[in-house]
């Protein structure tokens, strides 16, 4: 599966790190940790009892409080390093205000939450025995690592003392493959028979017919209704290159053309071959369909007026084919899948520790409706108050800056340090500020070649309903 491709988190170049850090950074966080905890900078690797690898890094001046980061997906074949940070200017300006820093490569790759959380507890051990036990423990990560990261305090709750997931997949397992689901199936039934959706037995051969038939649907007007279709079922948004402008909110065309892109660049391998790594690991197909209803379904999407847009310019009845999604066969699900995904992982909203969650706007890959789904969970059991969750209006997936990565942490390190969150510093206002008052050394994005300035795009967001729900409190 060489040719799958996986979208990365930022990765930063040595050059900007080695730039240095601003006036303004220096002093951003001056009451964040006790000194007593200083030792000699160091840092450390080893290997774990079931051969996953861990680096730790400790700087000179330890101010006690550790941020273990959990890494994203990586592609089955690829090589996979212990990662202690997501991009190296971030890691540098943590290491340099007194901040460990460690994290796993987990024992396994693809969707290896079951790997991943008690290897990121035995890093913790790990750190514990060679360099100290932390006063403060803050777990962090992106994309896959963001759901190990939710599902570390759920798991581990007294191993924590705060969480910051980046771009999570928080709607949780089960809810996150049901609802590739709806979109595979819509695509299968609509625009290629032929492609396997669930117990696939040649992902290459699946994923390459699924991309071929894509793009025959792609130059006809109603191929592109019913690709819009199949995306707004998994509420795909219609923006894909992080630094480009959002589409305006009636250019359909556009949006259609961004929702192209995300399927078949990114989303693709996930459905049409990944999901088989997902169902060897599960023991059977963990997803299932029956009982939807996509009339409904298409109606909560926020792309519902695209796709009847679209649906009117080629001259297709949209009636007609969610008529024909609604009496196609439907596919059911091994029980005992669904308990191995439910268990590696989904929610049960009981959080303990301060939890600040932050997703881009435009994430086609893991969607923003993603927070909408975790939030709904922390809210019926009561635990609100331990909840924020802060938005960056920028198309990509996990397309942070890392001003705007270092702002979420001193904001969590603020509530950790006061007691209390402070709304009105969650204020995209007042969030836009603090990343800028960093520095141009962390208000940087990949781009071409190289690094480009990038302002801070903290934004009010309220997410749409996630589409297909599942958490441990039976709402499903």
């Amino acid at each position: 599966m060489s040719r799958i491709r996986v979208f990365a988190v930022i990765a930063a170049s040595a050059a900007a790190l080695a730039a240095g850090f601003s006036p303004a950074a220096a002093g951003a966080l001056a009451s964040s940790g006790a000194g007593a905890c200083a030792t000699t900078a160091r840092t450390l690797t080893g290997t774990l009892a079931d051969g996953a690898t861990y680096e730790i890094q400790v700087p000179a001046n330890w101010n006690c409080t550790l941020f273990l980061y959990s890494h994203g997906y990586v592609t089955p074949g690829s090589p996979n390093p212990a990662q202690d940070v997501g991009d190296q200017v971030t890691g540098g300006w943590l290491l340099s205000h007194g901040y460990a820093l460690a994290g796993s490569s987990y024992a396994t790759t693809g969707w290896a939450i079951q790997q991943a959380l008690p290897d990121q507890i035995s890093t913790l051990d790990a750190f514990d025995q060679q360099v100290g036990t932390p006063s403060r423990t803050i777990a962090w990560g992106h994309s896959l690592g963001g759901i190990i990261t939710a599902g570390l305090i759920q798991n581990y709750p007294n191993r924590f003392s705060a969480a910051l997931p980046m771009c999570g997949v928080l709607a949780g397992g089960v809810a996150t493959w049901n609802t590739a689901l709806d979109s595979e199936f819509a695509f299968q039934q609509l625009i290629d028979p032929s492609v396997q959706v669930v117990n696939i037995t040649n992902p290459t051969a699946n994923l390459t017919g699924a991309e071929q038939a894509a793009a025959a649907a792609q130059a006809t007007a109603q191929g592109k209704a019913r690709l819009a279709l199949a995306a707004a079922l998994g509420d795909t948004p219609g923006w894909f290159t992080p630094l480009s402008p959002e589409p305006a909110a009636n250019d359909y065309a556009t949006q259609e053309s961004n929702q192209f892109r995300w399927e078949t660049r990114v989303d693709f391998p996930f459905v049409f071959a990944l999901r088989a790594e997902l169902e060897v690991r599960a023991g059977g197909n963990p997803s299932w369909n029956t009982g939807v209803n996509y009339f409904r379904q298409l109606a909560k999407s926020p792309d519902f007026a695209e796709v009847a847009a679209l649906y009117r310019a080629a001259g297709l009845s949209l009636r007609s084919d969610l008529a024909t999604l609604n009496s196609a066969a439907r596919i059911s699900a091994v029980p005992a899948a669904v308990g191995y995904l439910a268990q590696n992982i989904s929610f049960n909203g009981r959080i303990s520790v301060p939890v600040l969650t932050m997703h881009t706007t435009g994430d086609g890959l893991v969607v923003p409706e993603n927070e909408q789904a975790y939030a709904s969970v922390v809210d019926q059991v009561g635990r609100d108050r331990l909840l924020r969750q802060i938005f960056v209006s920028r198309a990509g997936h996990c397309a942070f800056t890392p001003a705007e990565t270092i702002t979420a942490a001193q904001t969590l390190l603020r509530r950790l340090a006061t007691g209390r969150w402070d709304d009105g510093t969650l204020q995209p206002g007042s969030l836009n500020a603090a990343a800028t008052a960093l520095g141009p050394d962390f208000n940087i994005f990949p781009g071409g070649s190289g690094v480009v300035a990038t302002s801070p795009a903290f934004v009010n967001y309220r997410p749409a309903p996630y589409p297909r729900p599942f958490d441990l409190l039976g709402r499903h």
